[in-house]
């Protein structure tokens, strides 16, 4: 019984980029949801012992920032308003390759297999929304 998600990517920017897509609100509410019709709304403080709300359209996840390390890693829990489950775990570790940041997302403590699933296919196309944000050159810099 797989009770954890594992996704491996590499994303098409660099780290610093990929980073600050995890971390800072105005950039998580362009891809951090799985239906890009549903409103989203993101609060985060990212430090250690920090809270976050992620409104997505019905949904909301709340969690405490477990590991800050930027620009390496990022740990926090999860859990789902309206439920009794018990918290999850989530970790994103970003390492510098030659095509970009590989990210590796794991998500893990679920209670059951198919809660663990579940997640998995709301985290697909958020990442695939996060590499697709990621190809557009930043405003600024006119670079990945």
């Amino acid at each position: 019984m797989v009770t954890e998600v594992r996704i491996e990517r590499v994303l098409p920017a660099g780290i610093g980029r990929v980073y600050d897509a995890w971390t800072r609100a105005e950039v998580m509410t362009l891809w951090y949801c799985p239906n890009p019709a549903w409103e989203l709304k993101v609060q985060a403080d990212v430090r250690v012992g920090g809270d976050y709300v992620v409104e997505m359209g019905p949904h909301v996840v709340r969690g405490t920032y477990l590991e800050v390390e930027p620009p390496h890693r990022l740990a926090f829990s999860w859990k789902w308003d309206g439920t009794d489950d018990e918290p999850t775990r989530v970790q994103v570790d970003l390492s510098e390759v030659a095509d970009g940041t590989r990210m590796l997302l794991t998500h893990t403590e679920f209670a059951t297999a198919e809660d663990a699933e579940n997640h998995r296919q709301g985290w697909e196309p958020q990442l695939t929304r996060l590499a697709d944000l990621l190809q557009t050159p930043t405003p600024a810099t006119g670079r990945n």
